[in-house]
């Protein structure tokens, strides 16, 4: 028997914005970032069906948890499905398979990750208390990166009409 999880966030910006970010390393790092200072992330990823994205993250160097995700299919801007290679500070590691959605709700974006796969009810429970705040950190990165595109669409406006 193997334990699914699902979870959804309406993030306030256009589904392609909204992707983009996402497969974007600055939108990888904020979904992987926790509220402490000390915490490390690391990601590399390359974009394409079979290319891989790893993503190092934790507390300390010596607490350091990896995942590596295969892309099995990459559809622009409406769906991301990957494997997922988890391996804990322990050593110990687990797959799952990944699909991540982004589907339009006028100008926002419904963004629905749903894991499946875990082989225990307790790794599947220690994810859905860390996707809420995974999201809360890439919402507020889409946030600023949004306000950052809208201001500088006004500078450049205001600078052709002077």
């Amino acid at each position: 028997m193997t334990y699914d999880l699902r979870f959804q966030r309406l993030i306030n910006a256009e589904r392609e914005v909204v992707f983009d970010l996402f497969t974007d390393q600055g939108g990888q790092v904020a979904f992987y970032q926790q509220g402490e200072a000390a915490w490390i992330v690391r990601s590399e990823c390359e974009l394409w069906v079979g290319g891989v994205w790893t993503v190092e993250f934790g507390p300390s160097e010596d607490e350091i948890y990896r995942h590596r995700h295969v892309f099995k299919v990459i559809d622009r801007p409406q769906r991301l499905r990957m494997t997922t290679t988890e391996t804990r500070p322990d050593g110990s590691s687990f797959d799952t398979e990944t699909e991540i959605r982004f589907e339009e709700q006028g100008w926002q974006t419904l963004m629905t990750v749903r894991q499946m796969g875990f082989p225990t009810e307790l790794l599947r429970d220690e994810h859905t208390l860390g996707l809420p705040e995974a999201f809360a950190h890439f919402e507020r990165f889409v946030s600023r990166e949004v306000q950052g595109l809208h201001s500088k669409h006004h500078s450049t406006d205001s600078d052709r009409t002077n």
